[in-house]
């Protein structure tokens, strides 16, 4: 088990990112996504002014004119006069709170790349301890989120103060315009303000971007040990691994050592190399390295070969390029064919030797 208390200094590997994300822990700044939405919808609302007005400047006239021909209001006119209030909101209002929400999920979507996760939205009762709610209020993050809000109800008043500041002079003119002036006069107003809120609200995104950056990555940080304990379970432990391949040598040597009798030339060097060759012409189009060694390798082969009446031949330059340039089970390059070639000879001579004596 790591050790909680171990500082964590080392940055997050690639599968630690990815399990946070699959727990559903990703990089999100909702402040980005805020900031966005509020530009997005008073940029729509500028396009769509024009239809915004003519609606509600249609339903304030006919709500007006109906309510000053009648006596009373009876449940029906009621009913009436609400139904046509949601037409003219929904027809006002509608497209800019569609595009804002779209933009709002998109921009969500782009932040997490598309994470789809349930885990995130699974109850956890530890959510619902009060200790927890309490713990978390008076955490560094909690007084982050604290402040944030603070500084954007400040900004907030103080941008609707500085913007009423200097057009107080025009609302009691408003009262005695005609309620067509009075709207476009009221939007240039709101437009004014809401400018100044969304240059506001991108500087505290910006802000806040930076912050959860940096919060996240930290959060993601690992110590040395849960290092070494992850790449225990993704490469295996060091210890094992090394077994495996002290075994996996020693098999690979011992079938090496089996193709030594097959052999029909061991070049030594005189005992620091040896390397065994095998030549058919039926199969190879050159000889074949069957085994080679180093120092106690180069003499346990030498044993096998003289036990079998293979012949040896000492070659220290040979020996050493054939060693060092060629693999086991490979043919030998073009430009040992000549060297190679005598060695094969002077033994074939030998047998022939032997021969002609039997």
């Amino acid at each position: 088990m790591p050790d909680s208390s171990e500082e964590k200094t080392e940055k997050p590997t690639a599968k630690r990112r990815s399990d946070q994300r699959k727990e559903g822990n990703v990089f999100q700044s909702k402040e980005i996504i805020i900031a966005i939405s509020l530009i997005v919808t008073f940029v729509v609302f500028r396009l769509f002014y024009s239809l915004t007005e003519s609606t509600l400047s249609g339903a304030l006239k006919s709500f007006f004119s109906l309510v000053g021909t009648m006596d009373s209001l009876n449940t029906s006119d009621i009913s009436q006069i609400f139904i046509k209030g949601i037409i003219a909101f929904v027809i006002s209002a509608g497209p800019i709170v569609l595009i804002a929400s779209a933009v709002g999920i998109i921009a969500t979507v782009v932040q997490t790349r598309g994470l789809v996760s349930f885990k995130s939205i699974q109850p956890k009762f530890s959510r619902m301890n009060p200790l927890n709610g309490i713990k978390n209020l008076f955490s560094i993050k909690g007084i982050i989120e604290l402040l944030k809000s603070v500084v954007k109800i400040v900004v907030l008043f103080f941008v609707i103060y500085s913007t009423l500041k200097n057009e107080v002079a025009k609302l009691p003119k408003m009262m005695d315009m005609d309620l067509a002036e009075a709207i476009p006069e009221l939007g240039s107003i709101l437009w004014s303000m809401s400018i100044k809120v969304m240059v506001a609200f991108v500087f505290v995104a910006g802000l806040d971007f930076m912050y959860q950056k940096w919060d996240y990555e930290k959060k993601l940080k690992m110590t040395k040990q849960e290092v070494k304990e992850e790449y225990k379970m993704t490469e295996g432990d060091p210890k094992i691994k090394g077994k495996i391949k002290q075994k996996q040598q020693q098999m690979s040597r011992q079938r090496m050592m089996q193709a030594v009798p097959e052999a029909n030339v061991v070049i030594r060097n005189p005992t620091h190399y040896a390397v065994a060759l095998k030549y058919d012409h039926e199969k190879n189009s050159a000889p074949v390295i069957v085994a080679k060694g180093e120092d106690y390798m180069a003499l346990k082969i030498i044993e096998i070969a003289q036990e079998h009446d293979i012949p040896i031949m000492e070659n220290k330059p040979l020996a050493r390029a054939l060693y060092s340039e060629v693999d086991i089970g490979r043919e030998i390059p073009s430009e040992f064919y000549g060297p190679v070639a005598e060695v094969l000879a002077y033994v074939y001579s030998l047998k022939e030797k032997e021969l002609s004596r039997t």
